[in-house]
């Protein structure tokens, strides 16, 4: 069975903030803390969909002089919003890494989702971290992912970002809600760095229907204004 390198793995984690998600997410720190569930699969309230700006991502790790193969399969194409995650979620806190071990992922799942999360390592963490606490099997989990994703549209204006912009987080929020019937501003968080889009996290029911979650809108950039930096590779 095939299994990512650890340093891989790390790349993934790095790049996407992992590490860091307590202080940047929006989603409130241990579960240890929050909710008498602590880490039962299954046992959960609500999903959030993370939509990563791959851009930003891309701009970032360029930075940090990272030129890992995530980083090559990602940043060589013209991406625009790709799925970071689908991260079941309590009221107050979330649970993560609910099986440990957990059951190893299948390479051909991995694989098969290519196409909305271009970022190996990032797969395996995903369901590692999150999958394994939605109590469904890795099949379904990564199937429900897809259709998380099918179930947002993005605006079109971002669709194909040839060149720079800058926009306050309400005005994304609202590109967002405009064209996804029965979205609103408590079921969407902007997230930011220092001064770039980093994500949208759109949370959502357990049966994918949009939802408000006040922990992760409070949790929201609170800058004026994000870069968007535009599209790369062709």
């Amino acid at each position: 069975m095939f299994r990512p390198s650890r340093i891989w793995i790390s790349q993934a984690l790095i790049s996407f903030g992992l590490f860091a998600a307590a202080a940047l997410t929006g989603i409130a720190g241990p579960a240890s803390a929050q909710d008498r569930r602590q880490n039962a699969p299954g046992e959960f309230d609500f999903y959030v969909l993370s939509l990563s700006w791959s851009p930003s991502y891309c701009e970032e790790a360029a930075e940090r002089g990272n030129n890992g193969r995530s980083q090559q399969i990602q940043c060589g194409r013209p991406y625009t919003f790709v799925v970071h995650g689908l991260w079941p979620q309590y009221e107050r806190g979330f649970p993560n890494y609910c099986l440990r071990p957990s059951p190893r992922l299948d390479r051909n799942i991995m694989t098969s989702m290519l196409d909305v999360m271009p970022a190996p390592g990032l797969i395996f963490a995903e369901w590692d971290k999150h999958g394994t606490c939605s109590g469904l099997g890795a099949r379904a989990y990564f199937e429900t992912i897809r259709k998380a994703r099918a179930a947002v549209k993005i605006p079109p204006e971002y669709l194909e970002l040839a060149a720079e912009k800058t926009l306050a987080p309400a005005e994304i929020e609202e590109a967002f809600i405009k064209v996804n019937p029965g979205l609103s501003a408590s079921a969407i968080a902007v997230v930011c760095g220092k001064r770039r889009l980093s994500e949208v996290r759109i949370c959502m029911s357990k049966d994918l229907q949009f939802r408000a979650c006040e922990e992760t809108d409070r949790r929201a950039c609170r800058r004026d204004e994000v870069v968007m930096p535009p599209m790369r590779g062709g």
